[in-house]
């Protein structure tokens, strides 16, 4: 009865923290998708796929938010005409190198450049090389075909009806993506109640298996960007900093909670192929800090 009161709490804890990016999230797809044409993205973005990908890492140091409410918009940019590769590379940079989550990050380890900059670089580093990948390796389209709603000529209406649209794509985004976020919750509390963390740490003596274990951990808490640098800082006792840097970044990229909205905007096969592509490389990229 405790164990399922504790879920509970920690289930109510995660939607209410979440709410809010979600319907962020919601609102600036919807934004997109109204106010914003194909043109208008060709004209933003490099034609060079490197320059793109890198302009598109870095613009997510423009967008306060987490990881909650950043797979609508990059599938909403994907829909708009945004490069696959480039959009990919903005939902993996945005939830992390953002000035919120960075100040966040500076304050959780007392005021540390060090953590600071390690979890943007490594964020940034690994966005750019997986944009350059996919470039290559993903000729077509992956959004899946089944989504709700796809992108529609709003040029011809005045404000008013653009301000109903906005609205009516935002209630739409949100109950779209809201699914995925109580059962990716659901899924988060279970695993923190159902499997004991001192297991984890127990297993994560050596550098190896310590950025392992603090990936799993970031996977299983699903914490949002906004407040995963101060559970991260718990650790520092326990794990090394290279670790724990992993834990930052990979948490902010994949999660039980975005994971499941990536299937739900992403063909799975792709969805598979890029988390592959982020763990493999967020792994690597601790073991070199």
């Amino acid at each position: 009865m405790d164990r399922i009161l504790q879920l509970n709490t920690i289930f109510i804890s995660i939607v209410i923290e979440a709410v809010p990016f979600i319907v962020v999230g919601a609102l600036v797809s919807a934004l997109i998708e109204v106010f914003v044409t194909h043109d208008t993205i060709v004209r933003i973005l490099p034609k060079n796929r490197f320059l793109s990908v890198i302009t598109a890492s870095l613009i997510g140091v423009l967008f306060p938010g987490c990881e909650c409410g950043i797979v609508p918009i990059t599938a909403k940019a994907v829909e708009k005409g945004m490069p696959l590769y480039s959009a990919i590379a903005f939902m993996l940079t945005g939830p992390i190198i953002n000035p919120i989550v960075l100040f966040a990050t500076y304050i959780a380890f007392g005021n540390s450049w060090t953590m600071m900059l390690s979890r943007a670089g490594l964020a940034i580093g690994v966005s750019i090389l997986i944009g350059i990948i996919l470039s290559f390796v993903i000729k077509d389209n992956q959004l899946k075909v089944n989504r709700e709603y796809h992108a529609h000529d709003h040029s011809h209406q005045n404000t008013k009806q653009k301000f109903i649209s906005v609205i009516n794509h935002t209630i739409n985004e949100f109950f779209n993506v809201g699914k995925f976020l109580v059962m990716g919750s659901l899924i988060a509390s279970a695993m923190q109640v159902y499997v004991p963390t001192k297991i984890l740490v127990t297993l994560g003596h050596t550098k190896l298996t310590a950025a392992l274990i603090m990936m799993a951990l970031a996977f299983l808490l699903s914490i949002c960007t906004e407040a995963d640098a101060f559970v991260a800082s718990s650790f520092r006792n326990s794990f090394s900093q290279s670790s724990i840097v992993a834990f930052l970044v990979f948490g902010a990229m994949v999660d039980i909670k975005n994971l499941l909205m990536m299937f739900g905007a992403f063909k799975p096969k792709f969805v598979i192929l890029l988390v592959s592509l982020i763990t493999s490389l967020v792994f690597v990229g601790s073991l070199l800090l």
